[in-house]
């Protein structure tokens, strides 16, 4: 319990960069796994490449 606790703490007292990250390295893996699927792929990659970029310049 008390790990858990401290990884909490710490994670609060991170910058925002690495919460953003946080949120958003998963959108990057996800649009890069749609990515192969042909004709769409490479416009939704785009487009969630897009919105991961949005969130990494909110101040948080």
């Amino acid at each position: 319990m008390a790990k858990f606790a401290l990884l909490l703490l710490s994670i609060f007292l991170l910058s925002s960069c690495v919460l953003t990250k946080v949120v958003t390295v998963p959108m990057r893996i996800g649009g890069a796994i749609i990515s192969v699927v042909p004709v769409v792929g490479g416009a939704v990659d785009e487009a969630i490449d897009l919105a991961a970029d949005a969130i990494d310049v909110i101040p948080i």
